[in-house]
């Protein structure tokens, strides 16, 4: 399978016009987007979803732009471009000071928002193994698929929902924390242990066979899920972490 699953972004932003014309100017330059009128909607949304990046304009109606700042910063490390006033340079030093990444002043162009954004990415992407450490796996991105850790959903990049079965998510997680790396059917079997009575050797294979229906195109020919005989299995395809 030679898609893969873009960067997802979350536009916050009180002007449904801004919404609309980041959503499709984002959308059609390759980036996934979520849009949000206010920080409940916020909330809503980085509950079920994977964020890699967050635009956050400042002046929302009723709201402190940098109260939500200090929200998310408190609470993970997704990087936030931050839409201000032209006028507004106390808040963008605060901000900054904060922990934002970045900032723009409207009026803005799309244009210019996406080279950040996607600065952003690239600087955020290589420091993500040394600030790693300690930090909550938030989702596995493979192909065009990302299994999130928190609501324990597979989804296409489609937004397509995959159902797993409990089973089904923790092999799948397990396969997902260790790629290119051989699990033994013991190691599997524990990752995958639901309730002591389901747990026997051949349970592995079955539920192996169901996620290749799952997720591969050709499960007779598996791209992901490999058999090493007489070891176990290997995850085979690239593995993003999300934190």
């Amino acid at each position: 399978m030679s898609e893969t699953m873009p960067p997802h972004i979350l536009v916050i932003d009180d002007d449904p016009q801004i919404r609309a014309l980041l959503q499709e100017y984002l959308g059609a330059n390759g980036l996934r987007v979520s849009v949000a009128s206010s920080g409940k909607d916020m909330a809503r949304i980085l509950n079920d979803d994977a964020i890699d990046l967050i635009v956050l304009d400042l002046r929302l109606a009723g709201e402190d732009g940098m109260a939500i700042v200090r929200s998310l910063r408190d609470e993970s490390s997704i990087p936030i471009v931050m839409l201000t006033g032209v006028r507004d340079e106390a808040d963008r030093v605060m901000g900054l000071e904060l922990g934002a990444d970045d900032y723009l002043t409207k009026p803005f162009s799309p244009r210019e928002l996406l080279a950040r954004i996607r600065t952003v990415l690239r600087r955020a992407r290589s420091m993500a193994p040394r600030a790693a450490r300690g930090r909550e796996i938030r989702a596995y991105r493979f192909a065009e698929f990302e299994l999130s850790l928190r609501t324990r959903r597979l989804k296409r990049s489609d937004g397509t929902q995959i159902a797993l079965t409990n089973g089904e998510f923790n092999l799948l997680a397990a396969l997902l924390a260790s790629p290119e790396r051989i699990l033994t059917r013991d190691q599997l079997l524990e990752a995958s242990r639901v309730h002591d009575n389901e747990v026997y050797d051949r349970a592995i294979d079955i539920q192996i066979l169901r996620l290749r229906r799952k997720i591969e195109r050709d499960p007779a020919q598996p791209q992901f899920i490999v058999t090493e005989r007489g070891a176990g299995y290997v995850f085979s395809a690239p593995v993003e972490v999300i934190y």
